[in-house]
């Protein structure tokens, strides 16, 4: 919970000073936003690596393969990344470009899922 409540903070105060700064310099707000939230994905670091490391003991708990685990994982990956970028367009004004990350994203969580598919696919093969 601590946690959380720093994140917080450090997102308002940070959203407080671009708000600020963004009437003299709208460049410089992009920044800063951009930097608070590059260091609250760098602080969650930690946490994601504790999710990784779960998912692949009970992976392997499970008898799951990585062929299974990884696509899940990369696709989560991709819409987090997906998402600050498209949000980031955004606040830049830049409303096509947020569209344009968005459908990438889309289409690269799909192309990440296709290894689950096939293996989905190998298996369905198997039992008929």
């Amino acid at each position: 919970m601590s946690g959380a409540v720093k994140i917080a903070a450090a997102a308002v105060t940070a959203a407080l000073c671009a708000v600020v700064v963004r009437k003299q310099s709208p460049e410089i707000a992009l920044a800063l936003g951009l930097s608070a939230c590059a260091l609250i994905v760098l602080y969650c670091g930690r946490a994601l690596a504790a999710v990784v490391g779960l998912a692949d003991k009970l992976a392997e708990t499970g008898g799951l393969s990585a062929q299974v685990v990884e696509p899940v994982m990369k696709t989560a990956g991709i819409a987090i990344v997906t998402r600050l970028a498209a949000e980031f367009c955004k606040d830049a004004k830049e409303g096509g470009l947020a569209s344009a990350v968005e459908l990438a994203g889309t289409v690269l969580a799909l192309s990440a899922t296709l290894p689950l598919m096939t293996a989905v696919l190998d298996m369905l093969t198997r039992l008929l």
